[in-house]
């Protein structure tokens, strides 16, 4: 196959001169692998980006999609519907944790946590609380590129070019990642429920009532999989009921059986009121993002004249009907073949592999939860990241996919993954980092 002319795609979140000069091309993919565009295979230990969670090439989804687009390309959703809009909802809202009811679509994680965001205080402001517009987020957490996520999240380097302008009345409480205390853990670890009292401070400083909501990610998968402690996800639903405050999970990583349930709310057993998904939504066949709003929530806004628009947001593709039919397929799958809970029956295995990794050269944690896992690096001396990138062009060059953040690989690979996959996986991995300089 012929390499494409590279100069004209200013590529996202890459080292766009190092890619050009050294290009990794990926030229069609089925089940748990890619091939590249010399045709080898790559095993894909990471979903793509954490999205393709029914694995690659379905036909079925392609089937919907071509089949829709040749009924209904397009429908606007401002004012019109569409039929596989309303069956997309309300497919979606079955599975749902009980009382969410309601889902307002957008065409990304990024588009569905600053959705969630304005839901919130416009949520507070339908109630006569128009004084709470305070949001809360936290160190390390990832919640898109929009500036609404920018400025709830907590990546340094997602924020310092932009900081001059990012939303003002925001606060962070701070991650729960302890090396000295919760290192090479498996599953929950047991410290760091505490922190989530910072939020009690934040409350005594500000005032609860002038704090809309506290968003996080049950499980923070783009800074290094931050897996929560016992007890804080309950301790955060506990503090923002007590004040009156929203509480929003980012599922955008955890949703659509990450964690071995649907959603990291039934994981968990912690009920947020807003949560957002886009990854697995439809199997990353066709972009799409949805917020999830409990009944109560988008009741509220159900008020005044009934000709008046109650919410003043969307976007000209919410709903899209090649989505939606891609989404509708997606978890026709999801249900036959039982994906959204098939984790726990490799989930031992998945353990095993990621914790296989401690005691390698370099390797100064590892932790894992559900299908998700994390390899952390030592840091070369005044170039961090570069040993983590090395790891993955070294991957690649052996046959696997990861992704790596800062000096951590993070590993999430689709659901249907076997246990010879897993196997392969750290197998190569093992020769990778054992040659790692």
């Amino acid at each position: 196959m012929t390499t494409p002319d590279l100069s004209s795609w200013w590529m996202p979140f890459t080292a766009n001169r190092n890619f050009k000069a050294n290009p990794r091309m990926l030229a069609r993919a089925s089940g748990m692998h890619y091939w590249t565009d010399d045709g080898r295979e790559i095993l894909d230990g990471t979903a793509g980006l954490w999205c393709v969670n029914a694995g690659h090439g379905r036909e079925e989804i392609a089937r919907a999609v071509g089949e829709q687009a040749s009924m209904l390309d397009f429908a606007p959703s401002f004012q019109f519907g569409h039929p596989i809009g309303f069956e997309f909802a309300t497919r979606l809202t079955r599975i749902a944790p009980e009382g969410f009811g309601k889902v307002f679509f957008t065409n990304s994680g990024s588009e569905a946590v600053d959705t969630a965001l304005k839901i919130a205080l416009a949520y507070h402001r339908a109630r006569g609380q128009a004084q709470r517009t305070r949001l809360i987020g936290r160190e390390r957490g990832y919640h898109g590129v929009g500036f609404g996520g920018i400025s709830v999240g907590g990546i340094v380097n997602n924020r310092r070019a932009f900081s001059g302008n990012l939303l003002g009345a925001v606060d962070h409480l701070p991650h729960t990642h302890n090396p000295e205390h919760n290192a090479w853990s498996r599953g929950q670890p047991a410290w760091g429920a505490h922190l989530a009292d910072e939020l009690e401070r934040l409350v005594t400083l500000h005032g609860a009532e002038t704090i809309a909501a506290v968003i996080v990610e049950p499980v923070a998968g783009s800074t290094g999989v931050l897996v929560p402690p016992k007890g804080y996800l309950e301790r955060l639903r506990e503090l923002c009921t007590r004040h009156g405050i929203l509480l929003i999970f980012d599922e955008v990583i955890t949703g659509f059986g990450r964690l071995g349930a649907p959603f990291a709310t039934d994981y968990f057993g912690v009920s947020p009121d807003l949560f957002t998904t886009a990854k697995g939504l439809t199997n990353a066949t066709v972009p799409m993002g949805a917020v999830f709003a409990k009944n109560e929530i988008h009741d509220a806004f159900m008020q005044g004249p009934e000709h008046l628009i109650e919410l003043f947001h969307g976007y000209t593709y919410s709903g899209h009907p090649l989505a939606c039919a891609a989404g509708i397929a997606t978890l026709d799958i999801y249900e036959r073949e039982q994906l959204l809970t098939r984790v726990g029956t490799v989930a031992e295995a998945w353990a095993d592999g990621v914790h296989s990794m401690r005691g390698l050269p370099n390797v100064i944690d590892t932790r894992n939860i559900g299908l998700i896992g994390a390899i952390e690096l030592a840091p070369r001396a005044g170039a961090p990241g570069a040993r983590a990138f090395d790891a993955m062009v070294s991957a690649f060059e052996a046959g696997l996919m990861i992704r790596v953040t800062g000096d951590i690989i993070a590993l999430s690979p689709p659901l249907i993954i076997e246990p010879s996959h897993i196997d392969r996986l750290f197998t190569t991995l093992r020769t990778v980092l054992s040659r790692l300089a």
